[in-house]
């Protein structure tokens, strides 16, 4: 899933996520998804930010861990992604963090379950790199900066050979995804949910390394 406008100039240069930059880079996803229409969709009510952020302090340990998380200076944003094989978040993790993913969803954890099962059952299971979430604080948008952090990890499916495969979760977001090579190959709906469209992205032969 991500979160940005449409690409415009360049902002600042891209460099991988630190460790302690966790916290920053929570509040930036957090706002970048604030009025995402699948997370709108599954966490509901009062003090939505806060819960986004303990949400997707989740998913950056699982990407500083098993992955790869790309931000800039300023820690507007960041974009998520895990190489082949390591898309899953591990059941251990899930079995460790379980009560804050309840604190996240609240009354709509079955809906978080029911929708992530019905994503992982038309998860790509070729060989492929996974950009979970790519996401930009609502100040930083329409700059490019979404295109600009997902840049390193689409030169590496390059040069590996490899595709890319997200899950867009606004008709805005698919389309900066198209302008960036990606092709929606199922559209994705669970017990009433917004749209999530399953995208994929076939290597660039040109880029490849040697």
């Amino acid at each position: 899933m991500g979160h940005e406008t449409q690409i415009t100039q360049h902002v600042e240069a891209v460099r991988p996520a630190r460790p302690h930059e966790s916290r920053a880079l929570q509040a930036a996803l957090g706002a970048a998804f604030f009025d995402d229409p699948v997370f709108g969709w599954l966490v509901g009510g009062p003090r939505r930010q806060g819960r986004l952020e303990r949400y997707f302090a989740l998913q950056l340990a699982h990407a500083l861990a098993d992955g790869c998380a790309w931000t800039c200076d300023g820690l507007q944003g960041a974009a998520l992604y895990m190489p082949p094989d390591r898309w899953r978040v591990p059941p251990r993790s899930l079995a460790v963090n379980g009560r804050r993913y309840a604190g996240v969803f609240r009354e709509r954890l079955p809906r978080a379950v029911g929708l992530l099962a019905a994503i992982e059952r038309r998860h790509l299971r070729d060989p492929h790199y996974y950009f979970s979430y790519i996401g930009v604080s609502p100040e930083a948008q329409g700059k490019g900066l979404g295109s600009r952090l997902m840049g390193p990890g689409l030169q590496r499916c390059d040069a590996e050979g490899l595709p890319a495969y997200l899950e867009a979760s606004s008709e805005r977001n698919a389309a900066l995804y198209e302008r960036l090579g990606f092709r929606c190959v199922e559209v994705l709906r669970f017990a009433g949910s917004p749209p999530l469209r399953l995208m994929t992205r076939p290597p660039r032969p040109h880029s490849r390394a040697a």
